[in-house]
């Protein structure tokens, strides 16, 4: 079994994002399943277009692509991913679409194919707060997720994937009056029970 596990570089005036901090500080190994790591950048198109090179050449049985959800106090496992990207800020490369479609031949929206509340239920009895999220956003982060939702869709049925949001890292903060943060512990933690929970649904 292979695992493509990704997460973004940092973006909107951060100088770390603890999206890829966490997946590279994941074992190469979990479960007996190899783990692949993948830094993003955060920059619409081209994300997508790394990632679909990335799953042609691993052809991997699970992905999980990661991203930052500043402000968030939990670990949120995305149910939903839409097929429209509005940016609020531009991305790494001063791109900004406005209500543009990701694909015009993919359906309105995709549901992730990890096993969203069997994820939620063993983090949250591990003592790791987390829970559903019903909307991924419209920037980047939802741009990827759709991406690979969409992949999985026109190319590759047999493999399990979706998106999960992490909250800043306590460095992030100190500067952000009453901003939640986790530790890189916690989320890396968190991480592996993902991967171990749907590596368990996917056998």
């Amino acid at each position: 079994m292979k695992v493509l596990v990704t997460g973004f570089d940092p973006f909107g005036g951060e100088k770390v994002n603890p999206a890829y901090e966490t997946v590279k500080r994941l074992g190469n190994k979990i479960e007996g399943a190899e783990i692949v790591k993948l830094e993003l950048p955060t920059v619409f198109r081209k994300s997508i277009r790394l990632l679909e090179e990335a799953l042609e050449k691993e052809e991997p049985d699970i992905v999980i692509c990661v991203g930052q959800r500043g402000g968030a106090d939990k670990i949120n496992v995305e149910r939903i991913a839409i097929n429209i990207s509005d940016a609020r800020i531009p991305d790494n490369e001063g791109n900004q679409p406005v209500d543009e479609p990701i694909f015009d031949d993919g359906d309105n929206a995709y549901f992730s194919k990890l096993p969203v509340k069997s994820i939620i239920e063993e983090l949250n009895k591990n003592k790791i707060p987390a829970e559903i999220s019903n909307s991924a956003g419209t920037y980047v982060c939802n741009h990827i997720m759709y991406g690979l939702l969409y992949n999985i869709n026109k190319k590759y049925p047999n493999t399990i994937g979706g998106f999960i949001h992490i909250p800043f890292i306590p460095d992030q903060v100190i500067d952000k009056k009453k901003t939640p943060s986790m530790s890189l512990d916690y989320m890396v933690e968190a991480l592996t029970i993902a991967i171990k929970v749907t590596l368990r649904e996917k056998k």
